[in-house]
Formats: C-alpha cells, sequence, structure tokens
C-alpha cells in the first residue's frame, strides 16, 4: 500500500556559501566539547539532553514544510551532540578502536549514500523538495558526524598526532575537495567529502582549546570552549534568521543568473545540467549532479 509523498515549496536546506561552513565548523566543535561536558557533569543528564534533544529537534525539523535558519540549525547542532555519543559509544562500551570505528561508519555511510542515489536519483542537498529525500539527508547528516568524530579520535589518539596536529591534517584535506571541484570535478561528492570532514576539523580545534595544557591543549575546559561555541551560533544564526542570506536562490540572484538556474532542482528532483555558469553561483558546491536514472519519487509520486 502506498501513500503519497510530502513535496515541500522549495527546498528544506540552506544556500551553500561561506556563512554555511563557518556554522557548520561552530556546530562540530560545541557538539564534541558539549557531550565531553554533559558525560563528565551527570551522564542521566547527558542522556536526556543529547538523545531527547536529538529526537525532539529532528522532529521539529521534519514536520515543517519550510526551511528556516533557527529550526535547522538547532536540529544540526543537536545531531552533532548526539552523533559524539554514539561515536565514543562503542569504544568507551566495547574498548573498540576508533579506527574501527571509523570503518564501520564510512561503510554505513556509503551504503546510505548509495541506496539515496539509487533511490532519488541524485544527492544533491538542493533537492530535498519531498519527505522521502529529507529523510535520507538527516540519515546520512547524521553518519558524517559519527564517521568525522571517530577519523578525529583515531588521528588524536591511536596515531598520536594530538589536536593541532590534526587540526594541520584535517585543515589541508578539507581544501582537496574545494580544490577538485574548482578544477570541474563533480559538485555533490566534493560537498559531501568536505561536509564530513569538517567534523573531525571542528572537533580537533575545540578539542585542543579544552583539554589540558598535560594533554596538549589549552586548558580552556569544555565548559567554556561550548559556552563561547554556542554564542558565537547564536550570533550567526539570528543573523541568518534576520537577513534570509542562506535561503535558496539568494546568492544566484546576486549573482544576476537567469531564472532557470535559479533554485536548482525542482519539485520534481530534476537536476540542473552542469555549466560554468551554475558554478559561478556564489560557489554553491553541492549543487549539482547528474542522476543515474530519473528519480522515481518525484513530486506527487507515490512513496512506499
Amino acid at each position: 500500500m502506498t501513500s503519497p509523498t510530502r513535496v515541500f515549496p522549495a527546498p528544506k536546506v540552506p544556500e551553500v556559501f561561506v556563512i554555511f561552513w563557518v556554522v557548520k565548523l561552530l556546530t562540530t566543535g560545541i557538539g564534541e566539547t558539549a557531550s565531553d561536558f554533559l558525560g563528565t557533569w551527570n551522564v542521566a543528564a547527558a542522556g536526556v539532553i543529547g538523545v531527547g534533544g536529538f529526537f525532539a529537534a529532528l522532529w521539529w525539523q521534519l514536520r515543517a514544510t519550510t526551511y528556516h535558519p533557527v529550526r535547522y540549525w538547532v536540529t544540526v547542532l543537536m545531531v552533532a551532540v548526539f552523533g559524539t555519543m554514539i561515536a565514543d559509544g562503542p569504544h568507551v562500551a566495547l574498548g573498540s578502536p576508533y579506527y574501527v570505528d571509523a570503518a564501520i561508519y564510512l561503510v554505513l555511510l556509503i551504503g546510505l549514500l548509495t541506496w539515496w542515489r539509487r533511490s532519488e536519483g541524485t544527492l544533491s542537498v538542493h533537492s530535498i523538495t519531498t519527505a522521502r529525500r529529507e529523510r535520507f539527508y538527516w540519515g546520512t547528516v547524521l553518519l558524517t558526524f559519527g564517521l568525522g568524530t571517530a577519523l578525529g579520535d583515531t588521528t588524536a589518539t591511536n596515531l598520536h598526532l594530538g589536536y593541532w596536529w590534526s587540526v594541520v591534517l584535517f585543515g589541508g584535506l578539507i581544501l582537496v575537495p574545494l580544490a577538485a571541484w574548482r578544477l570541474g570535478a563533480g559538485a555533490v561528492g566534493c560537498f559531501w567529502a568536505a561536509y564530513s570532514l569538517t567534523r573531525p576539523l571542528g572537533a580537533s580545534v575545540a578539542d585542543g582549546l579544552a583539554v589540558s595544557q598535560r594533554h596538549g591543549g589549552l586548558g580552556w575546559t569544555t565548559g567554556v570552549v561550548s559556552a563561547l561555541g554556542l554564542l558565537a551560533f547564536a550570533g550567526l544564526v539570528a543573523y541568518l534568521a534576520l537577513t534570509h542570506h542562506d535561503e535558496e536562490g539568494h546568492h544566484a540572484v546576486a549573482h544576476d543568473l537567469p531564472d532557470e538556474l535559479i533554485g536548482a532542482v525542482s519539485a520534481a528532483g530534476e537536476p540542473e545540467p552542469e555549466g560554468g555558469a551554475a558554478l559561478a553561483a556564489g560557489g554553491r558546491l553541492g549543487h549539482l549532479d547528474i542522476p543515474a536514472q530519473r528519480p522515481r519519487h518525484a513530486a506527487g509520486d507515490a512513496e512506499t
């Protein structure tokens, strides 16, 4: 038996430009230190806030039909806290090495992306115009946080690089997708690669600031780093809520693109064709995709 899928009037994700990456990096750092702070403060409270906050924020986001920066970024923040917990959990409870956890999350992430691509024909974040695609999107986001957390702990702990050399490593690696995209590589693949790498980069910075000097950090403590991160996060999200600078199509308009290039993917899920004009749309990494097949769950189709 089938039921009609919900279709949204516009993608339920923000425009991908500089401030998107800044806020995303902030959430990764806050998620890392807030999870550690809650775990040392009160385990029961950590469970209520981390797990309960994650499901409450996700429910809030999924029930809406339009994008709003406060709702979206609060959900990302709670995914960051919860993602840290599910990445650290196997290591703490089972004693598994972080690199094993990272390998498991990588396999899960590849599997989910493959399922998403085969089901919808596109992995573009600008195609999030149906409820089914949004569920794929948030599942992928959660797995990138789990993978990134385990990767950051692998380099800092298992490979003994420490936090600051991990910052150098992931700071260099995150430039690779950007360079590849500028050289003509597929924007969607480059977007998800960079998105995954924001987690270990932001978490390494936050840990380097928070942990004691004896363990290679600056000793600001997880509580202070979390509080400072939350202040910056709140300020930037408030700015986006007031200015609407991250709404879909805003930067395409700013670059005087033709109307047909604004809002890259229609409700029917058709990705725009590859082309230099689209790449000029304010650095919209993650915007383009060539479907392997026509999406089976286009607007108005039935969802299983």
